[in-house]
C-alpha cells in the first residue's frame, strides 16, 4: 500500500458519500410543494424527513443483527444499498399520495443504512494512525451530500422532479464509483458484532452510558436544525419582504445549502482539533456554540440576510463538528468485547431521538412562532455537555 493509494480511496469514498447521501433530504427540500399538493400540515410534512430517520434506524439495527457488514463484501453492500435507495427516491416522482410517499421515504432511509455506516468502516480499512481524520472526512462528505438538494432547489425553486432525479442519479453514480473503484484496505477493522446479550453490559457500564448521553444531547439538536433551518430562512425572508426588503428565493435556498454543507468543514475541523485537544474538549466546545445558536436564533428572525446568513453558517459549522468524535469516544469507553453493540445502540437511540425534535419544532412554531422555535433544542447540547464533563471526571478518578 502506498500513501497516495489510501488518499485516493478516501477521495473516492468521500465523493460517493456526497452523491449517495443527497437522498436524505431530497423530499425535505421540496416539502413546500408537497404541502400544497396534498394539503399537509407542517407536522405532516415533517414526517417526510422523520420517517427517513425511522427507516435508517430499522436498517442499521437489522444490519447489525444480521452482521451484514461482515457477511457481504463492502463494495457490493454499499453499491446495492445506494442503487435501491436511488430507485425508492426516484419513485417519488410518480407517487400517488402522502401515504405512498411515506413508505418510499422509509425505504430510502432503510437503504441509506447501507451507505452511511459502511463507508466509515471502509475508510477505516485504509487508515490506522489517521483513522479519526479519515472518518471525519467521510462525515464531512455525507454532510455536504445532505445539503445538495437545497443547492439544486436554489437553481429551480419551483421544481420537484429535478431535485428528485438529480439526487437519485447521484446515488446511482455513487454505487458505480464504489463498485468499480473500491477495494478493502490492509487494516482489517475488528469484528465486534451486535449482541442482545451485551445490551445489559453496555447499559451498566457508566463510561459508555455517559458517552452515549453526550451523543444523544448532540442528536437532540442536529437533525431538527438541518430539517428546519431552511424553513426558518424562508419564513424569515417572507417576514423581511413584508417590510419592503424582498429576498430572492434562489438566494434563500443557496444560504440553506450553505448552512448544512458548511458542516463538512466543521467535521474536518472536529477531527483535526480532537488530535490536538482530545475528544471531550472538541465536543464540549462545539455543543456550547450550537446551544448558544439555538438560544439566539429568534433574535435573527426577520433580519437582513447579511446578518442571518453568517449566523446560520456558524451554527451549521458547529452543530455537526463533534459528530464523529462521539463514535470515537464510545469505541474507547465501551468494554472491548461490546464495542459493536455499544455503537449500534448509540446510533439507533440517537436517530430515534431525532424523530422527537423534528416533530417538536413545527409544533412550537404553530403555537408560538419562529422566534421561539429553537430554544428548546438547546436542552440537548446542555445535557450533552453535562454528560461529557462527568465522563471526564470519572476517567480522572478511575484507577
Amino acid at each position: 500500500m502506498t500513501d497516495a493509494a489510501r488518499w485516493r480511496v478516501l477521495a473516492l469514498l468521500a465523493a460517493a458519500e456526497v452523491l449517495g447521501m443527497s437522498l436524505w433530504f431530497s423530499a425535505s427540500a421540496v416539502a413546500g410543494q408537497y404541502r400544497a399538493l396534498w394539503g399537509l400540515t407542517p407536522g405532516e410534512a415533517a414526517w417526510l424527513t422523520t420517517v427517513v430517520q425511522l427507516g435508517f434506524v430499522v436498517g442499521t439495527a437489522g444490519a447489525a443483527l444480521l452482521n451484514l457488514a461482515d457477511v457481504l463484501p463492502s463494495r457490493w453492500y454499499f453499491a446495492g444499498s445506494a442503487l435501491l435507495g436511488a430507485a425508492a427516491n426516484a419513485a417519488l416522482i410518480g407517487v400517488g399520495g402522502y401515504a405512498d410517499a411515506l413508505v418510499l421515504r422509509f425505504l430510502t432511509g432503510l437503504c441509506l443504512a447501507g451507505v452511511y455506516p459502511p463507508a466509515m468502516k471502509m475508510a477505516a480499512t485504509w487508515f490506522r494512525e489517521d483513522r479519526g481524520l479519515a472518518i471525519g472526512t467521510i462525515v464531512g462528505a455525507l454532510t455536504v451530500g445532505k445539503a445538495v438538494p437545497y443547492l439544486v432547489r436554489s437553481a429551480e425553486v419551483s421544481a420537484v422532479t429535478p431535485v428528485l432525479l438529480l439526487s437519485s442519479a447521484g446515488a446511482a453514480v455513487a454505487a458505480l464509483l464504489v463498485a468499480v473503484g473500491y477495494r478493502d484496505g490492509p487494516h482489517e477493522f475488528p469484528r465486534r458484532p451486535f449482541s442482545w446479550r451485551l445490551v445489559a453490559t453496555v447499559g451498566r457500564h457508566r463510561e459508555t452510558r455517559l458517552a452515549t448521553g453526550g451523543y444523544l444531547g448532540h442528536m437532540w439538536e442536529l437533525y431538527a436544525v438541518w430539517t428546519w433551518v431552511p424553513a426558518f430562512l424562508t419564513a424569515s425572508a417572507a417576514a423581511r419582504a413584508v417590510k419592503g426588503d424582498a429576498v430572492a428565493p434562489e438566494l434563500v435556498y443557496l444560504v440553506a445549502f450553505g448552512a448544512i454543507a458548511i458542516g463538512g468543514l466543521g467535521a474536518l475541523w472536529g477531527g483535526w482539533a480532537a488530535r490536538r485537544s482530545g475528544y471531550a474538549a472538541v465536543v464540549i466546545q462545539a455543543m456550547t456554540v450550537s446551544a448558544f445558536c439555538c438560544l439566539a436564533a429568534g433574535l435573527f428572525y426577520g433580519q437582513s440576510l447579511w446578518l442571518l446568513a453568517p449566523f446560520v453558517l456558524v451554527w451549521g459549522f458547529f452543530v455537526v463538528a463533534d459528530s464523529a468524535q462521539f463514535s470515537a469516544m464510545v469505541t474507547e469507553a465501551a468494554p472491548r468485547h461490546a464495542v459493536g453493540t455499544a455503537l449500534t445502540l448509540q446510533t439507533s437511540l440517537g436517530f430515534l431521538l431525532t424523530m422527537v425534535t423534528i416533530q417538536l419544532v413545527p409544533a412550537v412554531v404553530e403555537a408560538a412562532g419562529w422566534r421561539l422555535a429553537f430554544p428548546l433544542l438547546a436542552l440537548g447540547p446542555a445535557a450533552g455537555i453535562a454528560a461529557i464533563r462527568r465522563l471526564v471526571r470519572v476517567r480522572r478518578t478511575s484507577p
